[in-house]
């Protein structure tokens, strides 16, 4: 199954941080680590007071399920120090990893939604997701992401700031 992580720094060393994290996803079972993005430096959303952030996007192979990968996810963020806050939901973190999209299954529970609610709404997702993958169809829009991007009613002013990964 192909599947899509969006990731996010913007704490610390943040670059370090995203390789770490691509490092933790090339090391989970029965997954491998396909194309990655530039990385993009991008306003923070919601909670503006804080640093800009770092953010990319990942495609991955796995047999794992989507729930499997998301808690895999959920683990690499927490060895990498990231804590999870209610009282500040959007604020900084030195690490954010999103499954966005997960082949064209569209699941909805208490602790998953793919495809990801809000991918459709985030630039700093779109830009990265359509510079790697400008073809795929989005689940239940029937768009692209290229299209989606396009879409954007502000469309971000996104430049790739690297490309630490080769």
């Amino acid at each position: 199954m192909k599947a899509y992580v969006g990731l996010g720094s913007n704490l610390g060393d943040r670059e370090t941080h995203l390789k770490a994290a691509l490092e933790g996803m090339a090391g989970l079972p029965e997954t491998r680590l396909g194309r990655v993005s530039s990385v993009y430096d991008t306003a923070p959303v919601g909670d503006l007071d804080q640093p800009n952030f770092l953010n990319a996007v990942a495609q991955v192979e796995t047999e794992l399920t989507a729930r499997q990968l998301l808690w895999n996810l959920l683990l690499i963020e927490r060895r990498l120090g990231r804590v999870r806050s209610a009282a500040r939901r959007f604020g900084p973190r030195v690490i954010d990893l999103d499954l966005l999209v997960f082949g064209d299954q569209v699941l909805e529970s208490e602790e998953l939604t793919v495809p990801h609610p809000e991918l459709h709404r985030r630039g700093f997702v779109l830009a990265p997701f359509a510079e790697i993958e400008p073809g795929l169809v989005h689940p239940t829009l029937g768009r692209t992401m290229a299209e989606l991007l396009d879409d954007l009613e502000e469309r971000p002013r996104l430049k790739p700031t690297s490309r630490p990964w080769g």
